[in-house]
């Protein structure tokens, strides 16, 4: 049984020491008395080239809170920020140029359009965007990602691995702020999932990536540097450099104590 204790989450001093940010961050569902306040006034930072794993109990908040701050979704109060930008007052025009050009994101359903290859599913928010892709960080991710005898073939020609493989080379091919991943590994088999999960780790160590990921997985946040609680709709704790013990450990507690 790990022995590591979380931690309160502390606020971010400055926000634009962060990649991403929530500042006293609220959202309700609903009005009157079938309201759900599903965040409640979270206030996270999200550290610059680092591996940050969300988790909580079902109904806690964490997929809400990624949300906000990817501009998927609007908060009803408070500050969602990318970098300086504040995405809550940010017009739907702005927002999806947003999410186009600073974000990259990775699903649990893959999301690649079946009509086009491999290849042009990658760097489909690139075109676009009107941009081309860097023809060296391409070749680099399909190489590593072991994609690239795979690049002309449409998604129903993939197995999930490896669809899941183009989507984390489209998240990270135009170079974003930040890769959010939705429960990344949800739809893979376990050896699929390990190498999915070692690749976010080493985009952030090799390449600098900053990568903020929602998982119900103690074995998947294991690769994180960083492990946010939340409960409730509030920051619970954090635990620093976790293990999969640790992890499962603080969830089991969380459970107990609410």
């Amino acid at each position: 049984m790990s022995t590591q204790t979380p931690t309160r989450a502390a606020a971010p001093s400055d926000a634009g020491l962060a990649a991403v940010a929530a500042v006293d961050l609220v959202k309700v569902y609903g009005s009157g008395d079938t309201a759900v306040r599903a965040l409640d006034g979270v206030t996270v930072g999200f550290a610059r080239a680092a591996f940050t794993a969300i988790m909580g109990p079902s109904g806690s908040g964490k997929s809400t809170l990624m949300h906000c701050l990817a501009g998927l979704d609007t908060a009803t109060s408070g500050k969602a920020l990318l970098g300086g930008t504040d995405l809550t007052v940010q017009s739907d025009k702005v927002l999806t140029k947003v999410r186009r050009e600073r974000i990259g994101f990775v699903f649990q359903s893959f999301n690649l359009l079946p009509q086009l290859t491999a290849a042009q599913n990658i760097t489909l928010p690139l075109d676009l965007a009107g941009r081309r892709a860097e023809r060296g960080l391409f070749a680099h991710l399909a190489d590593v990602l072991g994609i690239t005898a795979r690049l002309d073939h449409r998604p129903s020609e993939l197995s999930g691995g490896q669809q899941q493989r183009v989507a984390l080379a489209r998240a990270l091919v135009s170079r974003p702020e930040v890769v959010f991943a939705d429960e990344p590994t949800g739809n893979l088999d376990s050896r699929s999932g390990a190498e999915v999960l070692l690749f976010l780790r080493n985009s952030v160590r090799e390449l600098g990536q900053t990568v903020v990921m929602v998982t119900h997985d103690p074995a998947a946040a294991a690769y994180a540097d960083r492990v946010v609680l939340l409960a409730d709709g509030r920051v619970a704790g954090e635990l620093a450099h976790p293990d999969r013990a640790s992890v499962a450990e603080a969830l089991q507690d969380l459970g107990t104590n609410r």
